[in-house]
């Protein structure tokens, strides 16, 4: 077995690994529910022969499967890991466990219908539900001694249950592949059973290493286990730091991200299916801006690895396999314009401190609190005597940090309110006047925004508005992506017109 080594630097190209000149796929638990669908247009379609390789696919859980796992991703219930936390009783957790299996079974009996294939699947799903099980018990029995705490295994343990969900996806998408006439091969990252330590370069390495992308179709797990422990890091967003490494360590000519839907202008429910646009093409500064706001086209470390890598990245609709998506490279804007209208419910935590003026240390502070209870910043505003983290979190942390701050600073006058910010995001803004165009348009809608934000870089201006305004708070600032598409249409014509003008003199 390999020694645990330090990552190398993802710049760096690895020439063991053969793949010139393919692509790293990588599609979501959602898409992942239809995929009879995905076997007919995205891994198949009309493609036929060697066409249908120099792919490597990165899955997800069926969808559902991992919030039935750990915890409901937006509710916040509890899955097996949050009842086995708590454990405030074994049957907790053993029935959410067993709901888990009726799931998975449910899932892979909904795709595959050949006999065979099921009881290879049901055979599959049993061995890893039974030896999650056992793991489980024995923990819990090994820790019921003083000489053991179970907080210092939790994040093993909620690695170990999201690996099951998506190890059962890719065995399943392997076995219909096949079953299609397509050399599929499951590659299991999960590091089920696995004896040795591995890196996650060295866990990628070992896995692919003597797979011909040209004659088979790698069906890997977006979890993957290694000694650095992705979730400890990413959580829930390590299916995308496992697709972007593995298109760093191929050389991919193209890293892919299948959605159910296009990056658009906008969410089409609050704008209209008629008004929103494909994005088209874009640069990593937007993805990360929409990151920044929860609307991830890729999580940050995943796009910085790409970035670092020269891989381009490209959003496409999983479901329409011709439409090109779009593209986001790092490349600097050519001409001013906004893109993107989208939004967030936040909660503002203001501190006013009458004697802060002057005082160095108050902004340190508080934010050191906000980072040791995790709430997650989107952004802040401060004046010489109240600063403002506008958080995305749950108000229970909220409150935890009210406390802290109230002990720390007595004298401290402490608010939080509900509010949501809408956000324009664009590659390059500069001279378009969207601060002020987006007041007047608020103002024409009926929108009394509470406070709006623009930096220097010109690549994002946010308006505060209350939550109940939020969407209309979208519509009305989409306008302003419809009146700059139109002028960047106009510019371009009118360059074209001037280059052939040219060329007919010359």
């Amino acid at each position: 077995m390999p020694q645990q080594t330090q990552t190398p630097d993802p710049r760096t190209p690895v020439a063991e690994i053969p793949g010139d000149g393919h692509t790293v796929e990588k599609i979501g638990g959602t898409s992942m529910s239809r995929l009879p669908e995905l076997v007919d247009t995205l891994f198949m379609g009309d493609r036929e022969g060697e066409d249908l390789y120099n792919r490597i696919f990165v899955v997800s859980a069926f969808g559902g499967v991992t919030d039935m796992l750990l915890e409901h991703k937006k509710s916040g219930e509890p899955g097996v890991y949050g009842l086995f936390a708590s454990a405030e009783s074994d049957h907790g957790w053993l029935d959410a466990l067993n709901r888990v299996s009726e799931a998975m079974g449910k899932a892979h009996r909904d795709v595959l219908d050949n006999p065979g294939d099921q009881k290879l699947a049901d055979d599959f799903v049993r061995d890893r539900i039974e030896g999650a099980r056992s793991c489980l018990i024995d923990l819990q029995r090994i820790c019921s001694y003083g000489h053991f705490r179970l907080s210092r295994h939790l994040m093993i343990i909620r690695e170990l249950l999201s690996g099951l969900g998506e190890a059962h996806s890719a065995f399943v998408t392997s076995l219909l592949l096949n079953r299609k006439g397509v050399s599929a091969r499951f590659v299991d990252l999960s590091g089920w059973r696995d004896e040795g330590e591995y890196s996650l370069e060295e866990r990628i390495r070992s896995e692919l290493e003597d797979i011909d992308f040209s004659a088979e179709l790698p069906i890997c797990t977006g979890y993957a286990q290694c000694a650095e422990g992705l979730m400890k890091e990413f959580d829930r967003g390590y299916s995308e730091v496992t697709f972007s490494r593995i298109a760093a360590i191929t050389g991919a000519k193209e890293a892919i991200i299948h959605k159910e839907f296009h990056l658009s202008s906008a969410d089409p429910k609050a704008v209209g299916e008629d008004k929103v646009r494909k994005v088209g093409h874009t640069n990593y500064d937007v993805a990360d801006q929409l990151s920044n706001m929860g609307m991830e086209a890729i999580h940050p470390k995943a796009a910085k690895t790409l970035r670092q890598s020269g891989v381009p990245l490209r959003v496409t609709n999983a479901f329409e396999p011709h439409d090109p998506g779009t593209l986001i490279e790092e490349f600097p804007s050519q001409h001013a314009t906004a893109e993107i209208v989208c939004g967030i419910d936040i909660y503002a935590l203001e501190v006013f401190e009458q004697d802060m003026v002057g005082v160095k240390g108050y902004d340190a502070s508080i934010l050191e609190l906000l980072t040791r209870h995790g709430l997650r910043i989107v952004s802040k505003v401060s004046n010489a005597n109240t600063i403002t983290h506008y958080v995305d979190a749950p108000l229970s942390k909220i409150r935890s940090v009210e406390s802290d701050v109230a002990e720390r600073y007595p004298q401290a006058e402490i608010n939080t309110r509900s509010l949501a910010i809408a956000s324009v995001i664009g590659q390059n803004m500069a001279g378009l006047k969207v601060l002020a165009r987006g007041l007047a348009l608020l103002d024409e809608a009926g929108v009394d925004p509470v406070a709006a934000h623009q930096n220097a870089r010109n690549v994002d201006v946010q308006f505060l508005v209350q939550r109940d305004d939020l969407d209309t708070a979208i519509k009305a600032l989409h306008v302003l992506i419809e009146e700059d598409e139109a002028e960047v249409t106009r510019q371009r014509a009118a360059e074209s017109k001037g280059k052939n003008a040219a060329r007919a003199a010359a």
